[in-house]
């Protein structure tokens, strides 16, 4: 049973050798253009790209609440957009748009994608920007799903 290393620096820039999968949550409405995505398109265009089309197709696909895309952006890293969100926070909701049970069903299915790869997860504290969730809500649900299984989990910190 692992840990979660916690480190100061870029998610996007994954301090690890051999296979990568970086997780970050994304909103159901199509959205994509503020916060940690920002980073992950400047730093390569396929993400955005795959969310935009996944989201634009998503009457023929599984685009929904706890539902994630593995998106392959070197020969050893992937992006894994995980629907987590419901909506925006200048959307109408109420409440913070972070969607607990969906971001960790998304983990779930992360964990299986992972061990497929044979990849380590990093990320940023997931969920707690512009979704508006709390850490102590949702590292539990990482410990559940991935450390606990045996994947090595990176959580960043930006400088």
């Amino acid at each position: 049973m692992g840990q979660i290393d916690y480190i100061r620096g870029d998610a996007t820039s994954p301090q690890a050798k051999g296979p990568k999968v970086i997780a970050h949550v994304c909103n159901d409405r199509g959205g994509w253009g503020k916060g940690f995505v920002l980073a992950i398109s400047k730093r390569w265009p396929e993400p955005e790209a795959a969310y935009r089309a996944w989201h634009r197709e998503r009457a023929r696909n599984d685009f929904e609440l706890g539902a994630i895309q593995l998106v392959q952006v070197t020969p050893d890293t992937w992006v894994a957009n995980m629907i987590g969100q419901h909506g925006t926070k200048t959307g109408r909701s109420s409440g913070p748009p972070i969607r607990y049970e969906a971001l960790h069903e998304c983990l779930r299915s992360l964990a299986v994608q992972a061990r497929n790869l044979k990849a380590g997860v990093h990320m940023p504290r997931i969920g707690t920007g512009l979704a508006g969730g709390q850490w102590r809500r949702i590292e539990p649900f990482i410990t559940d799903e991935l450390t606990t299984r045996g994947l090595p989990v990176t959580v960043y910190d930006h400088d």
